[in-house]
């Protein structure tokens, strides 16, 4: 079968002779002898060298940077006139921004990914070259994005300081900073508030939506995935002027798809499900920067919890809640109202050193060029640090049964002894403190789980906490914003946070020994 790309044979004209039997070659050379073959013969090399190089290479054949009938030109024939556009593919530093990441488009591209009869070569030649390029991952400094609930934005700045990133800077529901490929798997192992580690890719001025497909189409993509692996983009955005963020997202996407085809032979096809490959667009009022996620599953999920309860706390607001009291993880911790035991498990690996991404898959190693050994390494390095077993006393108590046995399911997938918390079903108000001192870190029911009106509940626990637990640490989280007024206690600080859209608050009080008499 021919190529219908190619054009065919041109046939010769015979002017005052009988045509060629068709068993016969048209390339047929004459019988020529001595010096006139010699010079017939140099004289057609010539012509065919002369030809050769005046003719025009197809475009099938060649490994262009772009190809010229792409439907970006055709969308703004003045590109190239103009010139390249500011930072386009180069790293910067990200704006900073709310984590509104949407989800994704979910719109399977119509066109075929079927690869081109004449792309066949070019493609293996493109995939042999970038699999023996040597990777320049572990000299190259990357700009970095973590994601955080809001609230926890200062304490995650202090946690990357701590696992020693360099020029560390607060954002909106987040913080930025610089680190090699070695850190942004470090960052996704240890880091117990961040949500996503996003690396930045590329960043450009966009001002309409063609010019998000121009960015999309101008990053470097094939040098962390390709055809093999499926896609998801994910569009959020803060004052930008753009009409539609799907919209939006089919542009990013399609830059994306169309550089991989045009570099490879072949597109990507659409996950939005368990995808390979993330990518995250975030769009301000003149500007678009685009991240690649290099955690997958977003990182509050531990791969221990699957009961969540009634109202789960996302495992990081957990450890962001702990965090922000100043829990000492070498203290006895209560949780009067624990559900499913999200506050003690963290508490309790915390405690133990145990990463919270010890026990979970990651999108990074999915992509090209992952290196298996080293990533290996560093999880056998952690695993070392691991404390043989808790030392740390932790209680959980609540009036659920079912609650109290996914509690203990809980504990079991998290790897820790089943004495480690100690849980046993109990009435909040009727409590006596396990300890002399110690912090109650708490997410009690309110909104739907509790009567609003029910205000005798609240004076209730508040005179157990006055009576009983002298001397501790109160911390409560709570959508109710009136809840100190109904405890009839001064809270010492409120930190304002977001249990997933609910607006809330951490307040903090002191249980001072003589303080409250008992009636």
């Amino acid at each position: 079968m021919t190529d219908d790309n190619t054009p065919p044979a041109r046939k010769k004209l015979s002017l005052g002779r009988s045509p060629r039997p068709e068993n016969d070659s048209e390339d047929k050379p004459r019988v020529r002898s001595g010096a006139r073959a010699r010079a017939v013969a140099q004289n057609r090399l010539r012509t065919g060298e002369a030809q050769a190089q005046a003719r025009p290479a197809r475009p099938q054949r060649a490994l262009p940077e772009r190809q010229s009938d792409t439907r970006a030109q055709r969308a703004n024939p003045v590109r190239e006139a103009q010139g390249p556009r500011l930072n386009r593919g180069a790293p910067a530093r990200p704006v900073d921004h709310k984590r509104s990441f949407a989800k994704g488009d979910g719109v399977q591209d119509k066109r075929s990914t079927a690869r081109p009869k004449d792309n066949t070569e070019r493609t293996g030649r493109t995939q042999r070259q970038s699999a023996s390029r040597p990777s320049s991952r572990l000299t190259e400094t990357f700009r970095v994005f973590a994601p955080c609930p809001q609230g926890l934005e200062e304490i995650l700045c202090e946690e990357m300081q701590a696992l020693g990133f360099e020029h560390v800077e607060k954002g909106r529901a987040g913080c930025a900073f610089e680190t090699d490929w070695a850190g942004i798997l470090r960052a996704n192992l240890y880091s117990r508030l961040a949500t996503r580690i996003l690396v930045q890719v590329g960043h450009g001025l966009v001002l309409k939506e063609d010019d998000i497909y121009e960015l999309a189409y101008d990053t470097p993509w094939e040098r962390w995935f390709g055809a093999e692996h499926t896609l998801r983009v994910d569009t959020s955005a803060i004052q930008s002027p753009m009409k539609s963020l799907m919209f939006c997202n089919l542009k990013a996407k399609d830059g994306i798809c169309d550089r991989l085809r045009d570099r490879e032979g072949e597109r990507p096809s659409i996950d939005t499900v368990r995808p390979d490959a993330r990518v995250h667009l975030f769009l301000t009022r003149d500007s678009g920067t685009l991240y690649l996620d290099t955690s997958g599953e977003s990182l509050f999920k531990r791969g221990w919890r699957l009961d969540k309860g009634e109202a789960p706390l996302r495992e990081n607001l957990a450890a962001g809640i702990l965090a922000l009291a100043g829990w000492d993880p070498s203290q006895p911790l209560l949780d009067p109202f624990c559900g499913s035991g999200t506050i003690l498990i963290e508490a309790a690996w915390i405690a133990q050193g145990v990463p919270p991404g010890i026990n979970r898959p990651f999108g990074f190693e999915r992509l090209r060029n992952a290196d298996a050994r080293q990533w290996s390494a560093l999880k056998e390095d952690a695993h070392s640090r691991i404390a043989p077993q808790l030392e740390t006393p932790l209680f959980g108590c609540d009036l659920n049964p079912h609650a109290l046995e996914a509690a203990r399911e809980n504990l079991a997938r998290a790897n820790l002894a089943p004495d480690s918390i100690q849980f046993a079903r109990a009435n909040a108000l009727d409590l006596q403190p396990p300890m002399n001192r110690g912090w109650l870190v708490t997410n009690p029911p309110y909104g739907e789980r509790l009567d609003e009106q029910d205000d005798k509940f609240w004076r209730d626990w508040s005179a157990c906490l006055k009576q009983e637990f002298a001397g501790w640490q109160v911390h409560v989280i709570s959508s109710d914003l009136e809840l100190p007024g109904k405890l009839r206690l001064k809270p010492r600080r409120r930190t304002p946070l977001y249990n997933g859209a609910l607006d809330c608050r951490l307040f903090a009080f002191e249980m001072v020994a003589d303080s409250y008499r008992k009636p």
